[in-house]
């Protein structure tokens, strides 16, 4: 794929999942799976209106067995945003959660045996307007792929993504979304970049299996990063071993990062040296901790030096920095007005509320 700057988004279909539409050009979408028992319908909406405060756009269950499966049609009806059953090898289980009103499978073809299975989900899906997710990831290689690639082989993902998409498209049947995750950044990021080539379907980004909440969030951040700032990806999902309302956390400021998504105060915060006189860290953390419910764009910049600070941080709409005893507040890098050291945080967060409208 050639390169350019500044990136242009990869030209996808779009796929409509519920009201969120993805690929096609519309804004990346943040989701996230949950960790309760589908069958326990209270938990699970509960943990859902948890993700969806946070800021997550679709959410993912397990839908294990019958039980989970009948269960889908009152879960959709007590949230707000698209719902997905994940399903492995059962097609009984899809056609159900077709039934139940859910708005996306992820489910691969290949997996569920003989074609009129094959047939019987598609044509319930196309009748229903539930596109199909097609996930290939480390542990489910096809066992001649593995033989013939190895685990870590992006041409290995590539084939087996080409498999299930040709079993869908010979049922003439075109909603699909593709993801290719694998636990080895490197994996990922070819396998997402040389398919982008033969298809273009919108692809549901991830690094499978990324670790706990630090170190997956960071292997998440320069895998998903890295994919993102070439103009690839859709909808993303943060997979970590913690509560799933960490990775719409991390999936949010990800998107922030690569200013793909803005919303909400974006905090710019020097990490500090020998000339900082004020106890800045804490001051950051206590900004970016109160202002985590605004929803207005705004990039507000903590500084711990009076000299340099308002020129490092021009690029901030509204800041502060530090000195002896004293500080002062900036916007877009020229001083505003002086206050004492004491006064730093409420001037602020003073500001930030004015310039917001408090939203």
């Amino acid at each position: 794929m050639e390169l350019k700057y500044p990136p242009v988004r990869r030209k996808s279909r779009a796929v409509k999942i519920g009201d969120c539409i993805i690929g096609g050009g519309f804004p990346i979408a943040v989701q996230s799976m949950t960790t309760t028992d589908t069958r326990d319908v209270d938990a699970t909406v509960a943990q859902i209106q948890r993700l969806i405060a946070e800021g997550c756009e679709i959410v993912r269950v397990a839908v294990l067995d019958d039980a989970a499966a009948s269960k889908l049609g009152e879960i959709k009806k007590r949230i707000s945003i698209p719902l997905v059953a994940d399903i492995h090898f059962k097609y009984k289980l899809a056609l159900e959660a077709i039934r139940q009103g859910i708005d996306k499978i992820r489910i691969n073809p290949g997996n569920i045996g003989a074609d009129w299975k094959v047939q019987e989900v598609t044509s319930a899906a196309k009748d229903a307007g539930v596109p199909i997710r097609i996930g290939v990831n480390s542990g489910s290689l096809p066992k001649d792929l593995l033989e013939k690639y190895g685990h870590d082989n992006p041409e290995g993902f590539i084939e087996a993504a080409l498999r299930q998409i040709e079993i869908l498209e010979n049922k003439n049947f075109k909603d699909i979304v593709v993801s290719l995750k694998s636990t080895n950044v490197n994996t990922a990021y070819w396998a997402y970049m040389m398919l982008a080539e033969k298809v273009d379907y919108p692809f549901h980004l991830g690094i499978t299996e990324s670790g706990t909440l630090q170190t997956g969030s960071l292997k998440s951040a320069v895998g998903l990063g890295a994919i993102l700032i070439t103009g690839i990806g859709d909808t993303i999902r943060v997979s970590l071993s913690a509560d799933p309302v960490e990775e719409v956390k991390v999936g949010k400021a990800i998107l922030k990062s690569l200013e793909l998504k803005k919303e909400g105060v974006d905090i710019i915060a020097c990490p500090t040296c020998g000339r900082c006189q004020i106890d800045m860290i804490p001051l950051a953390e206590a900004i970016e901790k109160k202002t985590r419910h605004y929803k207005t764009p705004l990039k507000v910049a903590v500084m711990g030096c009076i000299v340099n600070g308002p020129g490092e941080a021009t690029a901030a709409d509204v800041g502060i920095a530090g000195g002896d005893g004293l500080g002062i507040l900036f916007k877009k890098g020229k001083i505003v007005g002086k206050v004492t050291e004491k006064e730093l945080e409420e001037t602020l967060l003073k500001e930030i509320e004015e310039m917001t409208g408090g939203k």
